[in-house]
C-alpha cells in the first residue's frame, strides 16, 4: 500500500492512496494544478484516481473538490451532511450528485474498503478514515481533525499498519502566540484539534506495537513547527516507530505499507478464503 501526502495543514489537505489497481484522493483542500502536478512528479496521473472522498467541509479540505470533479472526472464521495455543506460554499461551483455513504458504514472502491469514523471535531458530520487493503488487509489510517481524543481512536489504532495522525499545535506556542483567545480556545477545546502532547499520549497508550511508521500531519502553521511537534514524540516514544512529518505546503511519500512475514497484530481483522 502506497501512500503520498499532496499537502498537510491549516492551508490545505489532500492524500493520495494506492493498492494493487485501485488509488483514492482524500480530501481536496488544495488546488487542481497542484494535486495534478505533485501526483504527476510521482509518476501518477490524477484522472486515474477512483474517486475523491470527502471527510468534512471545511475549506482546507473541500476548495477543490469542484475541479477535481469536473476537470479530472473524478466521482466524489461524502455523507449526506457533509455534501450539502460543501455544495453550499461558492467555491464548489457546479457537480453532479455525489456517491453518498454513511458514517460510520465501510464502502468499496475496487480493492479499498474505506471506514469512516465520526469525530467531535467542529463540522457538520466529519469523519476521519481507515484504508483497507481488502486482498492484503493491510490498514492504514488518516487520522486528522479530531477534536479531542476520544475512546475509539485506541481501538482502531491497534488495529492498524500504518498511520498518519493529527499533531496540530504545541501547547505553549499556542497559549503565548498571536490569536485571539477565542481561536485559542476553539483550537484546544473538545471540537478543535488534539496537540502534540495529546497525539503522542494517545499513540503511547494503543496496543500500536504493529505500526509500521507514524506520520505526523496537519501541523499548525503558526502554532507548530516539524522540529517541535517530531521532538514532543520522540521524547515520548524515542524510537519505537519510524517517525514522520508531512509537509504543510507539498508533497511527501511515505514508506510502503508491506505484509510482515510474522504479524504482530493478534486481532486479525478479517480472514479471507
Amino acid at each position: 500500500m502506497e501512500v503520498i501526502t499532496l499537502q498537510s495543514g491549516s492551508s490545505g489537505n489532500c492524500v493520495f492512496v494506492r493498492s494493487g489497481d485501485t488509488c483514492v484522493l482524500i480530501d481536496a483542500g488544495i488546488s487542481g494544478s497542484k494535486a495534478e502536478s505533485r501526483l504527476s512528479s510521482y509518476g501518477y496521473d490524477i484522472r486515474n484516481c477512483a474517486a475523491v472522498i470527502l471527510s468534512h467541509e471545511h475549506c482546507d479540505h473541500i476548495s477543490g473538490v469542484g475541479v477535481f470533479h469536473r476537470k479530472f472526472g473524478l466521482p466524489v464521495h461524502a455523507n449526506l451532511r457533509t455534501w450539502n455543506a460543501t455544495r453550499a460554499k461558492p467555491s464548489t461551483g457546479c457537480i453532479g450528485s455525489p456517491n453518498y455513504f454513511d458514517s460510520g458504514k465501510p464502502f468499496q472502491l475496487g480493492s479499498l474498503r474505506i471506514e469512516s469514523l465520526r469525530t467531535p471535531h467542529d463540522a457538520i458530520d466529519g469523519v476521519c478514515f481507515v484504508i483497507e487493503d481488502v486482498e492484503s488487509g493491510l490498514r492504514f489510517g488518516l487520522l486528522t481533525d479530531l477534536g479531542h481524543v476520544f475512546s475509539a481512536l485506541q481501538k482502531v489504532i491497534g488495529t492498524l499498519d500504518a498511520v498518519l495522525i493529527e499533531s496540530n499545535y504545541d501547547d505553549a506556542m499556542l497559549r503565548q502566540g498571536p490569536y485571539p483567545q477565542h481561536l485559542k480556545d476553539r483550537i484546544s477545546g473538545k471540537r478543535g484539534h488534539i496537540s502534540n502532547k495529546d497525539a503522542a499520549e494517545l499513540l503511547d497508550v494503543c496496543d500500536a506495537n504493529q505500526l509500521q511508521w507514524v506520520c505526523l500531519g496537519h501541523l499548525s502553521a503558526q502554532n507548530n513547527s516539524p522540529e517541535i511537534a517530531m521532538a514532543t514524540h520522540r521524547e515520548r516514544h524515542g524510537d519505537r516507530f519510524p517517525l514522520f512529518c508531512a509537509d504543510r505546503d507539498g508533497a511527501m511519500q511515505l514508506p510502503r505499507i508491506k505484509q510482515m512475514e510474522f504479524s504482530l497484530r493478534v486481532d486479525t481483522v478479517s480472514t479471507k478464503s
